[in-house]
């Protein structure tokens, strides 16, 4: 199918799209960044934006930095580009583990993190990373710059805090490169999104957990942390019964009742899947801590 008729626009600075979008206002306008949600919903009737505003080529959205101990990533960088820096693996653990279960290679290589994170699609794989990984999104937009944090971010289903006229310029995460992060999620087998992903970062000092931060996406409406299993990690040995006890608490907190209902799964079985997939992403949190003495 072809989508229909629109204007497009390509805009070169961040100040220039912002200007783009305010002089649309009155029109059903959409920021293009990877594309990979946008696009397909326009062939196929589900979207027809009137503007289509390109910030592509806005070099101020790209690159991955730390500065004063904060990873810096520029919201138009592709998946491919945050994996392969070595400052992001080392210092957002958390985040680039589930960055390298995004849908294959190809989209690897064309989404960007940033429409990812402001399409907020509830079974995108990037939310509950992002949660956990303590991230502040940056915006900016005519009243100039605000950040905002990610559990702050997320208001439902494809809703943001974003204004009509801001864009996602940025994403800071505060360095965890003493933790260890994992993600571990149950693909749809039609589209490769998450009817439940489960994200976790952990700090472990001789078996000991010290901190905890367990976040999930695919099983309500936006990105959720689970407190509940939070609280019976720290303190405790990064065992198999800590990790089973740990794990059947996934739902304590959640409204099983308002859990994502769909053709994929069914509530009850995403609760189900969300006890599972936590058991998952802690027991690899248990590979990945163990690597290092391996290593040695």
């Amino acid at each position: 199918m072809y989508p229909d008729e629109f204007d497009y626009y390509e805009a070169t600075t961040i100040e220039e799209a912002i200007d783009l979008l305010e002089d649309n206002a009155m029109e059903e306008t959409e920021l293009l960044a990877g594309g990979h949600s946008l696009l397909p919903a326009m062939k196929t009737g589900l979207s027809s934006p009137d503007v289509l505003i390109d910030i592509g080529e806005v070099d101020a959205l790209h690159g991955v930095a730390v500065d004063d101990e904060t990873l810096e990533i520029g919201a138009m960088n592709r998946y491919s580009d945050v994996l392969g820096s070595e400052d992001a693996r080392e210092h957002a653990p958390a985040l680039t583990a589930a960055i390298e279960r995004v849908g294959d290679r190809q989209v690897r290589n064309r989404g960007t993190i940033g429409g990812n994170l402001a399409h907020a699609d509830p079974a995108s794989d990037l939310p509950g990373a992002a949660l956990v990984s303590d991230a502040t999104l940056v915006v900016q937009g005519p009243d100039g710059e605000r950040s905002i944090p990610a559990d702050e971010f997320y208001y439902g289903m494809y809703a943001t805090d974003l204004g009509p006229a801001e864009i996602l310029t940025k994403i800071e995460v505060p360095s965890a490169a003493d933790a260890v992060g994992t993600y571990a999620k149950k693909p749809s087998p039609s589209s490769g999104y998450a009817m439940v992903g489960v994200a976790a970062l952990l700090t472990v000092d001789d078996g000991t957990v010290e901190s905890a931060r367990i976040g999930a996406n695919g099983a309500m409406d936006h990105g959720v942390r689970l407190d509940p299993v939070e609280e019976a990690l720290v303190g405790e040995s990064l065992d198999e019964e800590t990790i089973a006890t740990a794990a059947g608490h996934a739902t304590d907190e959640l409204d099983t009742a308002l859990m994502m209902d769909d053709l994929q799964a069914s509530g009850e079985f995403r609760a189900q899947l969300l006890e599972v997939y936590t058991e998952r992403a802690l027991e690899a949190a248990v590979d990945r801590a163990a690597a290092p003495a391996a290593a040695d």
